[in-house]
């Protein structure tokens, strides 16, 4: 007897699109700061800040989805493909 249960991801699978955000978050702010205190001008410092995050993020998660998956997730990916 199989249980055709949905697979539940674990709490560090869940949490990856937040690490990502507030990675890119994290640096688009490092950024805005360092042009407000460098030119001390305030739209400048807010368009440099939205640059860097949408930058950032698109890259970290290029970069993520470049990343070739270990043995333990090819077992757990081959696993929900055919429902063990």
């Amino acid at each position: 007897m199989t249980q055709n249960t949905p697979h539940q991801p674990s709490r560090s699978d869940r949490m990856k699109p937040a690490e990502l955000i507030g990675f890119s978050g994290v640096l688009a702010l490092v950024v805005g700061l360092v042009v407000l205190m460098s030119t001390r001008q305030v739209v400048l410092s807010v368009i440099s800040l939205g640059v860097t995050f949408i930058v950032v993020l698109i890259s970290v998660a290029m970069f993520t989805l470049n990343m070739k998956p270990n043995d333990a997730e090819k077992t757990d990916l081959d696993e929900q493909n055919h429902g063990a």
